[in-house]
């Protein structure tokens, strides 16, 4: 079986434009950066005094941003794992063959995927309310996040799945494995492998949306950084501002690399685990086959 290909191979031609074209991309970019930093220079917004508050305990900023970052932290992954999961057994049960569980499973997807997250926050926090449920900032932004992201997330499996060759489940039958078995042991692996990349950014997209909290005053990293913008104004004017959304977005930044590291990793990983299965399976079949009489 051959892995389809979604662009022609360049040549020397294609790829000579190619580095003609990053050469100028980098160059406009740091032409942007350069003139980004010359304006924040003008505006003094690049003195060390306006910076230092990020590091003085005295302000209580680092301390504040600290507890801001853990909030958010848990909300993203509260939601990362119940989505998943979520999602998994969304995907699975919208590919069953039974009419009866895949029309519903489908309907909440579709559901769910339609409405914007926000809306789905405000309702689990302001309008479950009238009807004598009460939820947190924590659950309701927390829900909110499982249930949008549910939806995203089993369609992600569901194509994951439906990628993989028909032949890998006819084999997987042909051994009498069953039908959850040639799911669980053949199927998910592989399509978990294929859309990790999906799977990595769809989560990153989660961890910004924790930003949403900000509607039902949840403490996050965001809605923080705010509130020490609005009290620093209040004492110092607009001194602090651009230091402290700098801060915030830079932390959202450094949490998103490390998450798309551990996930390069992780692919690297169960590739080079693949790549050996596969090579380890022929040397097998030659040493049953010498061994035989």
């Amino acid at each position: 079986m051959t892995t389809p290909v979604l662009f022609d191979v360049q040549g020397p031609r294609a790829r000579a434009r190619a580095r003609v074209g990053t050469a100028i991309g980098a160059v406009l970019v740091l032409a942007v950066i350069g003139f980004v930093l010359l304006r924040l220079g003008g505006n003094g917004q690049l003195e060390p005094e306006r910076w230092a508050i990020l590091f003085d305990p005295a302000s209580g900023v680092p301390q504040a941003l600290g507890r801001a970052l853990l909030r958010t932290l848990q909300v993203a992954v509260v939601a990362m794992v119940f989505a998943t999961l979520l999602g998994l057994l969304l995907a699975v049960g919208r590919l069953s063959d039974h009419r009866w569980i895949r029309v519903p499973v489908s309907t909440v997807i579709e559901f769910f995927r339609a409405i914007p997250l926000l809306v789905v926050i405000f309702a689990l926090y302001f309008v479950l309310p009238k009807y004598g449920v009460r939820l947190s900032t924590f659950t309701a932004l927390t829900g909110g996040l499982v249930l949008y992201n549910m939806a995203v997330l089993a369609e992600i499996f569901r194509a994951g799945i439906l990628s993989i060759d028909k032949g890998q489940r006819e084999a997987g039958f042909g051994l009498g494995l069953r039908k959850s078995q040639v799911m669980t042991l053949i199927l998910l692996p592989q399509a978990t492998r294929r859309m990790l990349p999906v799977l990595v950014a769809q989560l990153v997209v989660l961890l910004k949306d924790t930003s949403l909290g900000f509607i039902i005053s949840y403490l996050e990293l965001l809605r923080q950084a705010r509130g020490l913008v609005e009290f620093f104004n209040f004492q110092f004017g607009d001194r602090y501002s651009f230091q402290l959304y700098a801060a915030a977005g830079l932390i959202y930044i450094l949490i998103n690399v490390v998450l798309s590291m551990v996930a390069r990793y992780t692919e690297r990983r169960t590739n080079r685990a693949g790549r050996k299965a596969v090579t380890a399976a022929p040397a097998d079949q030659m040493g049953a086959g010498a061994g035989a009489p």
